[in-house]
Parts: structure tokens; sequence; C-alpha cells
């Protein structure tokens, strides 16, 4: 891994460039605001809840005296709030810079999002798809623009499900199959993605990052659990703090020497903590027959067609 140190001092000036961020107000995503807002980007906080937004956007202007921030509601469980989003977005901007799809939930009981789709899955991969693919009119127009898919460690253990991709009724659905199954459609997504790119000659990248073992809000619901308690000890010893493990989505959204389908991750010892660098994922994530699948099918539910 080399003794490479990339941190936020190694961000270019964002003035001028627009930057949407899902799930903006807290941990990762938040920490990712700052950090463009930082540097002169124009941001737009993604929130579900937009109480929660302008909070977290006020704290931002607290740091960040003059920051160009705007809050819009964004449920992406929800395929009509994603069509309204993506509506009201390009009503009032003509460019998109960076795509940032970093909201996500983890190993949740089973349920369906409004559509009807396993929850993880829903969330972490299609709602994104249906974001990007409402947004790819103005990303193609926004020369050098990119996507950023935010996977985790655990797309490692993932497996793509295709006899039965929603576990439906909740048959055959564990926290953490669900879960590794929707890191790897992440990076599945991306790849592909970068292939349209690539045969369309849209001037725009598609790369992805995760956060190494980071102290964010995912796994709130877990605390109560007998076997988190039992290694919380353990657990705060190598958590990081979201501030570091949102140094690689962050590079991979601005560094200058990024190139599609490139991934980054943290450095230090299974990639679990540490300054971002790029990573390799899985054989999975590199099956075309498993992408391209994911791809049809993602149009099929969502009914995005890119």
């Amino acid at each position: 891994m080399g003794k490479e140190k990339w941190t936020l001092q190694n961000i270019p000036d964002l003035q001028g460039k627009v930057i949407i961020v899902t799930g903006a107000n807290s941990g990762l995503g938040y920490s990712s605001v700052s950090a463009f807002a930082g540097k002169g980007a124009e941001v737009i906080l993604a929130c579900r809840s937009i109480e929660r937004g302008e909070t977290a956007k006020s704290e931002i202007l607290e740091k960040h005296q003059g920051a160009k921030l705007k809050v819009m509601q964004l449920d992406l469980m929800d395929l009509k709030s994603i069509d309204s989003f993506a509506k009201n977005f390009k009503h009032e901007y003509t460019r998109l810079d960076v795509l940032l799809n970093n909201a996500g939930i983890m190993t949740v009981p089973y349920g369906v999002t409004v559509d009807g789709f396993e929850k993880q899955l829903g969330t972490n991969h299609l709602g994104h798809f249906a974001l990007t693919g409402l947004l790819m009119d103005v990303i193609s127009k926004t020369p050098k623009s990119r996507v950023v898919n935010v996977s985790s460690i655990a797309h490692k253990s993932g497996q793509m499900y295709y006899n039965n991709l929603q576990f439906e009724n909740g048959v055959g659905y564990t926290p953490m199959k669900a879960y590794g199954q929707s890191k790897l459609a992440n990076l599945l997504f991306t790849y592909e993605l970068q292939r349209y790119f690539k045969a369309n000659k849209i001037d725009s990248i598609a790369v992805a990052a995760h956060p190494g073992v980071s102290n964010t809000h995912l796994g709130d619901h877990m605390k109560d659990k007998f076997l988190y308690k039992l290694l919380k000890p353990l657990v705060n010893a190598i958590i990081q703090k979201p501030e570091i493990g949102a140094l690689a989505q962050i590079r991979a959204a601005v560094d200058e020497k990024v190139a599609g389908s490139d991934y980054y991750g943290a450095r230090g010892l299974f990639e679990m903590w540490g300054h971002p660098v790029l990573v390799k994922s899985t054989a999975s994530s590199h099956n075309l027959e498993y992408a391209k699948k994911l791809w049809e099918e993602s149009e099929r539910l969502t009914s995005v067609s890119y």
C-alpha cells in the first residue's frame, strides 16, 4: 500500500463545481459536504429529512462561512421522491460535476420500500440507480463529471441472489446477506456504468469507494444486541472517525488522478482504517454477466431506462 497519505489538503479548488451528496446530514455524507464546501463547491444536501438537512447546513456554515449549500428532499426508498428530486434539481441547475451516491442502510431487519423493494437493495442500489439515470442528461452534458458509488468491505462476502433478488416475503433473508448483496451491487453498477460512459462516448467516469470501519449511524439498530455489547471495546479500538472514513469517497470524487472504474478504500490492515488508496474488489464484482443482469433488472424494477 506504500506510505501515501491523501488528506483534505489534497483537494483541488472546487469553485464553480456542483456536487450532490445523498445522505448528507450525518456521518460520511456530512463530512464529505463539509470538505467540498470548504474548497468552494456548490453542494446539494440530498436528505430524507429537510429538518436534519438544514441543521447540518447550519453547522457546516459555521465552519465555512459563505459556503454555497442547498438542502433538497430525497427519499431513496420512494421512486416518486427520486423523480421529484431529479426534476427539481434540473429546474435549477444545468451542470452536475459530481453525484456522490453516499446514502445507505446496513443490516436492518427485513422490510420493503414504498415500491416493494427489499429495503437494503432498494436504498443502497436501486434508489441510486434510478437517481443516476434520471440525472444522466445533466451528468452527460457536464465535462469531466463523475458518479461515485459508496460500497463496503462487506461486498467481499456478498453474492447476487438472482433467483430471489428481493428475498420475497423475507424468504432466505438475513440482514448481512442482503447487505452484502447490496454492496456488491454498488460495484457491479459502477463498473457497468463506466462501460456505458465509454460505449456512448460520454465525458464522465464512474468510480467507487468504501470507508473501511467507520463510526456512523449505519449500525445504530445493532447497539442493543448482546454480541455488539460484547465486542464494543474491540470495535471502539479499531473504528475510525467519519472524517477519516469519508476520505476515500472524497478522493474518488475530486482527485484529478482518479480514472473510471477506480475503487478507493482504507490503506490499513484488511482495509479497515487509514487514509485512502486504490484497492481491489472481488472477481464477482467484475463479472460481466452479473453486471448486465443487474442493470437490466434495475431498469425493469425502477422503470428508469438509460
